[in-house]
């Protein structure tokens, strides 16, 4: 249904009720997930509520069993298995659900003239200015020596304190008005305030305190006292810094998403739900959610290790396939996947750097982007002609809504995704995902009407015989 006639509907339907259902389980989505050990987790919860069960408790599987693959708390793999050999290949949706941030480093507490910071480095592809002078929180997880994982969540909830990066103000900014945009916000400069605590004028005093406590000293004070973490704990935590706030409808119309982390998260939500909605037919289905993308996919969560070559061995072996070895090969170079994963928007304030022939735009369906990377197609994988065909009549078929695109001009640049650590198997694959407009911003903005046809688009892949 396209988007105009979507709005304009009066009466709901069941249809308008179940995408309706859709867009707030997304927004739910990104407010309670804004890391991607905490969308990692939801993945697992959800996983077990719709039937899947931890593969390491299976002993056997045959066709229609669900089970899922989980590692380190960061990775969540679904399969269903189908009723062909998983030689055949699998349907595959694959997307990341790590978004840009700033990580909060191993010796973070510092004061300097009773302000007390944290110190950061920034994750991923960031513009260092957008993070100054918003309200920021804290999010993740303190691992102690004694096997105790520490929840720490500061700054979403209404009655938390929030925190900020400081700017300078416009009066005396004119050496920092001429640097280039990547200059005049350094990363080192990147640090959270905590608290404030001016030392005592002691001139003022009738005895000098020398056994006040510091700032820093205080701030600890705090953590040890709401969290159980000592100054030491910060050696062994994944905290990292968000956007605080709700995701919201934007536009007079609500036809629009703003929130953070939409890259890659609208595609995960949307390849979950759809991947939880579907039953497996002769070809075995497969999700996986992945970490790392956003610094180029490496690292034992990432699609560039053995991640999902190990899953598919715990399956084969389960399945008690003859040559498990050739069996896990064939069952990779034989599948179908999706690299769910986001494109720019044309944004009509910037033309210049787009190819309006060859754009995205919101409010017009899914994106295929054949080949990402950068000019010249560097770091891209380049999907075959014929499998774009199939998927191309796949969706047609299921009446979803889609839209070709590359990202922008071939001189401006580009980016990769995971679909070139897939197709290393030989497997087909391509890039197939949202919309994003200010992309790797603090607040991303989607359109509503692509994230419902993303979810119809995975649900008919998955289908594919």
């Amino acid at each position: 249904m396209p988007p105009e006639k979507r709005i304009n509907m009066q009466i709901d339907t069941k249809e308008n009720i179940i995408m309706e259902n859709l867009i707030k389980g997304y927004m739910d989505f990104l407010d309670n997930n804004k890391t991607e050990r905490r969308c990692a987790a939801t993945v697992v919860e959800t996983a077990i509520a719709n039937g899947y069960r931890n593969i390491d408790d299976v002993k056997t599987l045959k066709a229609g069993d669900k089970v899922y693959y989980s590692r380190m708390g960061k990775t969540a793999i679904l399969f269903n298995i189908g009723s062909d050999c998983i030689c055949k290949g699998m349907n595959i949706l694959g997307a990341h659900i790590d978004s840009p941030r700033l990580d909060v480093k191993q010796s973070p507490i510092y004061e300097d003239t009773g302000l007390v910071y944290l110190n950061t480095h920034y994750y991923g592809g960031i513009k260092k200015y957008q993070w100054v002078a918003i309200p920021l929180a804290i999010d993740g997880f303190v691992f102690l020596t004694d096997g105790t994982k520490v929840d720490v969540r500061i700054g979403d909830d209404p009655q938390d304190p929030v925190f900020t990066i400081s700017d300078i103000l416009p009066h005396i900014a004119q050496d920092q008005m001429k640097k280039t945009a990547a200059e005049f916000i350094e990363g080192e400069k990147l640090d959270l305030i905590l608290g404030c605590y001016p030392a005592q004028n002691k001139a003022d005093k009738d005895k000098a305190d020398d056994s006040e406590p510091s700032g820093k000293d205080k701030i600890l004070a705090i953590l040890k006292d709401k969290y159980g973490i000592e100054e030491e704990d910060f050696a062994s935590a994944e905290l990292e810094v968000v956007p605080a706030g709700k995701t919201r409808y934007l536009g007079f119309d609500k036809t629009l998403v703003l929130g953070y982390g939409q890259d890659d998260r609208v595609c995960a939500y949307t390849s979950l739900i759809a991947m939880l909605e579907s039953t497996a037919g002769t070809r075995t289905n497969c999700c996986i959610l992945v970490d790392k993308e956003e610094i180029g996919s490496q690292g034992a969560t990432g699609m560039d290790s053995m991640l999902l070559e190990n899953a598919v061995a715990e399956v084969v072996f389960r399945l008690g396939l003859d040559n498990p070895e050739l069996s896990i090969r064939r069952a990779l170079a034989n599948s179908y996947m999706l690299s769910s994963d986001v494109n720019a928007a044309y944004d009509p304030l910037n033309s210049s750097l787009y190819d309006k022939q060859n754009s995205s735009f919101l409010g017009k369906g899914v994106v295929f982007n054949k080949y990402t990377g950068s000019r010249g197609k560097s770091a891209a994988s380049d999907a075959n002609a014929e499998y774009l065909a199939l998927v191309r009549g796949q969706l047609k078929s299921h009446d979803v809504t889609f839209q070709m695109a590359e990202m922008a001009k071939v001189d401006v640049g580009g980016g990769g995704t995971i679909a070139k650590y897939a197709a290393k198997y030989g497997m087909q694959v391509i890039d197939c995902g949202v919309s994003v407009l200010s992309m790797h911003a603090p607040w991303e903005i989607t359109s509503t009407y692509d994230i419902e046809q993303a979810y119809l688009g995975y649900k008919a892949f998955l289908a594919i015989k």
